[in-house]
């Protein structure tokens, strides 16, 4: 009979996310990820049966979390235009925070492009949701009166997305919080009325 886990599978996800966020998934490797949850190799590859799995459950955890704090946002108060500059703000606060180590989702696009596995499939559904999510906003500016007539609700969501992630890159390199603001402030004069 098997034994049972001794460890928090939830929390050792949250750890080996930390771990693939500072150095990405290749720099990596397997003694990182027993360092930074506590657990040996064997508990490691029977809890999560390989690195690449446990890579894609921390991703998932950390795309679920996110996109879960950019709804919140989206669907609080305030006029829609307010809402995506709270958007902005949010990323820009959330890289300053967290010691400039940018996007765990656009670190691992520029780092593995987009995989046919599940990893791509996790960054996929993180792009289809920020999109829908944005989408719909712009939408209700255009009807609140919040942004300019005539907009394309689903291109200005892949302009707010690259927006989004661009600021991610530039907390990464170290860009001061006011040129990350400054960009910010652009990007939404672009839009609103």
């Amino acid at each position: 009979m098997a034994r049972p886990r001794e460890f928090d599978e939830t929390a050792a996800v949250e750890k080996a996310m930390h771990a693939f966020w500072e150095r990405g998934y290749e720099a990596t490797s397997t003694q990182d990820l027993c360092a930074a949850t506590g657990l040996g190799r064997s508990s490691v590859y029977n809890a999560f049966t390989s690195k690449r799995a446990l890579f894609e459950r921390s991703l998932t955890h950390y795309t679920r979390t996110q996109l879960d704090k950019r709804q919140a946002i989206l669907d609080g108060p305030g006029t829609a235009a307010e809402r995506l500059a709270a958007v902005l703000d949010s990323a820009i606060q959330d890289d300053l925070e967290e010691r400039r180590r940018g996007c765990l989702v656009v670190n691992t696009l520029a780092e593995l492009g987009m995989p046919d596995d599940e990893v791509g499939a996790a960054l996929r559904a993180d792009t289809d949701r920020n999109l829908a999510m944005f989408t719909e906003c712009v939408r209700e500016g255009v009807l609140d009166g919040s942004l300019r007539d005539g907009l394309d609700p689903a291109e200005v969501a892949e302009f707010l997305l690259s927006t989004t992630s661009g600021l991610r890159v530039m907390a990464r390199r170290g860009t001061s919080p006011g040129s990350m603001h400054a960009v910010a402030d652009i990007a939404l004069s672009a839009l609103v009325r």
